[in-house]
């Protein structure tokens, strides 16, 4: 069965709630106030199905907002997941102020779809309802509603119901089916107690699907909570899907803890926000908006105050719901925004929210409060930036879709990249979507995947040169040095461990990885003559002493070289084992040491056993080098101590 989700609009007391009661039995007012003064004053909510002209059985929602001016914003909670609007014009009054408010609201939240209603028609002559018929075809003249249905009812006799009933099923069975296999998304519109139950929130699911038992995350707040039951239009189910009026009984908050503009998605995808990149229109009778300017923002159910940073004017004034094609936009900052014009923008919202790309809004004068825009949300992840954005980002993104969408956004991350989770809570896609796409994009060589980090060709490219480059100048500044480390490469690339891998591991013909050392392919250290003379005289002052070695800065004295260049070198010779630090004051040649071992081998064979006494009398030294030499000896695993003796392993 399909869902279809229809709201009314109109001017108070022209017949909304009267005409929903009329189609579907159910009086849509709930609250005591709402019918001690007869006015409608919060959204209220009905349904009915109905036989769609193929056969097949529609179930549809009805949500009846307010037309009073002083309960727009209510009108807003409600009107911002529907589908298909019956748009109510009394025939004894004709078009009033909240029926052309409530108009520019459809139009600037992309409602493609309606019905014209003419209610009480019972109270006018045959000639003034032609005449109100004509008003309202010059009226919705260009808009989405031009060649729309138009039907004369009358709620009170009856007349016109049936004729309403089956346009109602027409139209609706053009409505394409919202995507029930999308992330979860729950705008709350209400909140309340139900005796044995709980806690209980209601809403329009605008995408995605719940069961008994799902954990969901509340947004902004990041709760986690669990359904224990959900109705549907009024009715038990064991699911809920996208397109239907939803009721779920909440586990794990209470109703102090929920209101009206809070959000539902699954766990751990997405992100709150307070700041996303919009294309935004002004009303054409709306007064001019300056930069900086404080509004009303709503979007779904939820409202909150925005300030809006104009970017800069895209395109030139055309109808808000008219299609625009994508223009160049200008490099500077708009003062600001005339009526009628669109622009992109930067909203930076009071209250974190959590909103996706293609999201619908309104924009709310500060005071007085009326309606005068409204647009698009094309980022809703911009990232840290100079007042004036990347206009081209932008209008790529608008008009991308699929694979595109993706490889935009891996591209706007350079050579940071970007983790697969990222990219699901930038675009709100599933998983298993992006999973899908991101294969045509590494197949057309258009991106690189290390792991879940994406990074797009020509940024791993770039990555890729700023390797070799710093090892090149690392290899300038410490000629002494046989490479830098792989840590100190890491840091200075600002790369994630994942992508540093790949960079690496991409650039075997051109850098060296010994150890923890990255090096120049064939490179090394590089010395100049007296450096070289330098490192012979160290090497050969410590070789030709035997074990009875001279003091390290003692030799170091005697060279040519300067103190740092000097200690350089000695790291050097540390570093390839032709030097072999035994404590902190002495060093010896690796030869002397290798002969040491053979020394200590032909002495096991006489006896296992050797003392300190035992062990200078064997090798010639004082205390002041067995001791160290020794010990040397039980770290290298050559001799264990025991009590006073060392046994020769």
């Amino acid at each position: 069965m399909k869902s279809v989700i229809l709201g009314t609009a109109g001017h108070i007391d022209h017949g909304k709630t009267a005409l929903v009661r009329a189609l579907t039995g159910i009086d849509a007012d709930r609250l005591d106030e709402e019918k001690r003064r007869g006015i409608t004053i919060d959204i209220g909510f009905a349904h009915l199905e109905l036989p769609a002209p193929d056969g097949q059985r529609l179930r549809l929602g009805f949500v009846d907002v307010p037309g009073h001016e002083r309960f727009v914003r209510n009108m807003l909670a409600g009107v911002g997941g529907i589908d298909l609007v019956l748009l109510v014009i009394a025939a004894d009054e004709s078009i009033k102020p909240q029926t052309r408010e409530h108009f520019d609201i459809c139009r600037l939240l992309n409602i493609r779809r309606g019905i014209t209603v003419l209610t009480k028609s019972d109270m006018v002559d045959p000639d003034t309802l032609e005449v109100v018929r004509l008003e309202v075809g010059d009226f919705l003249r260009g808009s989405f509603l031009a060649d729309a249905p138009v039907v004369a009812v009358s709620s009170l006799t009856g007349a016109g119901l049936d004729e309403l009933r089956n346009t109602i099923a027409e139209v609706a069975s053009t409505v394409p089916a919202r995507d029930d296999r999308a992330a979860l998304r729950l705008p709350i519109d209400r909140v309340f107690t139900m005796k044995g139950f709980g806690t209980v929130v209601t809403g329009t699911l605008i995408s995605g699907a719940t069961h008994k038992e799902d954990e969901l995350e509340l947004f902004p707040s990041t709760q986690r909570l669990r359904v224990r039951g959900i109705q549907v239009h009024g009715a038990t189910a064991d699911a809920a899907l996208a397109g239907q009026r939803t009721a779920l009984n909440l586990a794990g908050a209470t109703t102090e803890e929920l209101q009206r503009g809070m959000m539902l998605a699954p766990p751990g995808v997405f992100r709150s926000t307070r700041r996303v990149d919009v294309e935004l229109t002004l009303l054409p009778g709306a007064p001019a908006l300056r930069d900086r300017a404080r509004v009303h923002l709503h979007c779904y159910t939820a409202e909150t105050i925005a300030e809006v940073v104009l970017l800069s004017a895209a395109k030139t004034t055309l109808p808000p719901d008219a299609p625009q094609a994508d223009g160049e936009a200008a490099p500077a900052r708009q003062k600001q925004l005339r009526p009628g014009q669109t622009a992109w923008a930067q909203l930076r919202l009071a209250e974190p929210q959590l909103l996706l790309p293609g999201d619908r809004f309104i924009l709310r004068q500060f005071s007085p409060v009326v309606t005068i825009g409204g647009g698009v949300v094309v980022d809703a992840t911009p990232l840290a930036r100079k007042p004036v954005a990347d206009f081209a980002f932008l209008q790529a993104l608008r008009a991308a879709s699929g694979p595109e969408v993706l490889r935009l956004r891996i591209a706007r991350r350079g050579t940071t990249g970007i983790s697969i989770a990222d990219l699901i809570a930038e675009t709100g896609l599933l998983r298993q979507q992006v999973e899908i796409l991101t294969p045509a994009l590494t197949s057309a060589a258009a991106i690189r995947r290390f792991g879940d980090l994406v990074i797009d060709t020509a940024s791993f490219a770039a990555a890729q040169s700023r390797a070799v480059a710093t090892v090149k100048a690392f290899h300038a500044a410490n000629p002494l040095v046989s490479g830098i480390s792989r840590q100190e490469l890491l840091t200075r690339l600002e790369l994630g461990t994942e992508l540093f891998a790949g960079v690496l591991d991409s650039l075997g013909g051109k850098l060296e990885i010994a150890g923890e050392t990255v090096r120049l392919a064939g490179g090394g250290v590089v010395m100049k003559d007296d450096e070289a003379e330098s490192k012979r005289q160290i090497e050969d002052a410590f070789s030709t002493a035997g074990l009875k070695v001279p003091a390290l800065k003692e030799v170091l004295a005697g060279l040519k070289v300067d103190r740092v260049r000097a200690q350089k070198i000695v790291t050097l010779l540390l570093r390839d084992r032709a030097l072999i630090k035994v404590s902190e004051d002495l060093v010896f040649h690796q030869s002397a040491l290798a002969a040491l071992r053979r020394l200590m081998a032909e002495r096991k064979a006489t006896s296992p056993k050797i003392d300190v006494a035992g062990f200078k009398d064997l090798t010639g030294v004082s205390r002041k080098y067995a001791i160290p030499l020794l010990e040397y000896l039980d770290r290298e695993r050559v001799t264990r101590r025991v009590g006073d003796e060392r046994v020769i392993l």
